[in-house]
């Protein structure tokens, strides 16, 4: 593990971009282009739809719920190890579903095993980044987590073709064979100590601390609040055109232009989020009140050119706010404490996800539309950006990452720690 007194903002760490872009393309790439198996699971075990719809959600579920472990293993072991175990993990619940003669098999090894595996990859490599990264932060993250959508163009096509040649089992067994590259994405992985890690101590004094820090609490409440709201369009976007008369192929291609915006939002906004001066979370709250009106004016929108320019706002604004909303993060709580935070935060905004499509549905079944569904939604992004005005620095003209957290300091002092001359807030 190399020492430094602050990140060295390139070096190696562009190898953990390219561990953390294939990373998330083998983990939400797979995970978003799953449903094409879907059909197959239906008719294999001749099930309802939704009892195979648990298949995916359960591996959405544990992978979620499940980050804070692998935060903390990452605090302890270092994020090389967790990560490589992590998928060594997914592709044995890949490979073992190939086998599988229930539905409740399909649950143990897709959803248990390999949901298992993808919660010691996302959080421990995000966080690993982070600590290589201070100026240019924004950008790196943008420019790892476009591998999110490069993949789902890629990935859906790809699992089709596997399907019609070798089957769904045979197919999963190449999923399996793919998903082993997690491990190659973890061995990239070369993390680093900071000064600023050993004022933090270990992983429960760190979970302690968070769960005492005020603003952490208030960011992870404003991105709940953005999460209740963020996937809607993904979700009730094509029923809603299709209730205003649009036909099926035009209203599912509308989504691919969403996809395509929000892949150019996250890389000018990884730029942006370097270059314009100020703290991240102001940023993050422009993006985030862009997409919340765009929401709530699809419902307004009737004729074909609004629909298609309001979709091509939602995914860039949209794909423009997921980077600066992990950049955030390292300004509130130091890189010292960004393990337990990431995995932390990723846990408690899940229930936004979660919940976010069932109350679309909900409103559609008592309102007839999804008049309410968008509005709601855009309700809930403007209330989270809200949250954010909150946050430490956030009128302040200098970036919060030009200063130590107050809350570190204050830390230190109380344990009686000698701060280090120089930590991650010093550029």
């Amino acid at each position: 593990m190399a020492s430094r007194a602050e990140p060295p903002d390139g070096g190696w760490g562009w190898m953990v971009v390219l561990s953390a872009f294939f990373q998330s393309a083998l983990v939400f790439g797979v995970l978003r282009s799953f449903g094409v198996f879907f059909v197959e699971f239906v008719a294999a075990f001749e099930e309802q739809a939704a009892r195979v719809s648990w298949i995916a959600s359960i591996g959405i579920a544990v992978q979620q719920f499940g980050s804070p472990v692998g935060s903390a293993l990452s605090t302890k072991f270092g994020p090389r190890p967790v990560v490589m175990t992590g998928g060594i993990l997914a592709a044995l619940g890949m490979l073992l579903a190939s086998f599988a003669t229930s539905l409740t098999h399909l649950y143990l090894s897709i959803g248990l095993l390999s949901g298992s595996g993808w919660a010691l990859t996302f959080a421990p490599t995000l966080a690993c980044l982070s600590c290589y990264f201070s100026r240019h932060r924004s950008l790196a993250t943008g420019l790892a987590l476009t591998g999110v959508g490069l993949s789902s163009f890629a990935f859906a096509p790809l699992f089709q073709w596997l399907l019609s040649y070798y089957a769904w089992r045979g197919a999963l067994l190449l999923v399996s064979a793919l998903s082993l590259h997690l491990v190659a994405c973890g061995a990239l992985l070369r993390p680093l100590c900071l000064a600023e890690d050993t004022t933090v101590g270990g992983p429960w004094a760190q979970l302690t601390s968070l769960l005492h820090h005020g603003p952490f609490l208030r960011y992870t409440v404003a991105l709940t609040l953005i999460n209740t709201g963020y996937f809607i369009p993904y979700v009730h976007l094509v029923a809603h055109l299709q209730d205003l008369g649009w036909d099926p192929l035009p209203a599912a291609f509308l989504l691919s232009v969403a996809a395509i915006s929000d892949l150019v939002g996250r890389v000018a906004s990884g730029w942006l989020g370097d270059a314009v001066p100020g703290p991240v979370a102001r940023l993050l709250m422009l993006w985030t009140t862009l997409t919340g009106v765009s929401l709530a004016l699809f419902p307004v929108a009737q004729s074909p050119t609004a629909l298609v320019a309001l979709t091509v706002a939602y995914g860039f604004t949209s794909g423009a706010l997921t980077p600066v909303a992990f950049s955030v993060l390292p300004e509130l709580v130091g890189t010292g404490r960004i393990y337990c935070g990431l995995g932390l935060l990723q846990m408690v905004e899940s229930l936004g996800g979660l919940l976010g499509a069932p109350l679309s549905g909900y409103l559609r079944d008592v309102m007839g539309n999804y008049t309410a569904s968008f509005v709601v939604a855009g309700a809930c992004l403007l209330a989270g950006s809200g949250v954010l005005i909150t946050l430490p620095h956030f009128f302040s003209c200098v970036s919060a990452t030009t200063s130590r957290p107050q809350e570190l300091v204050t830390e230190a002092l109380d344990n009686k720690v000698p701060l280090p001359k120089e930590g991650l807030g010093e550029n």
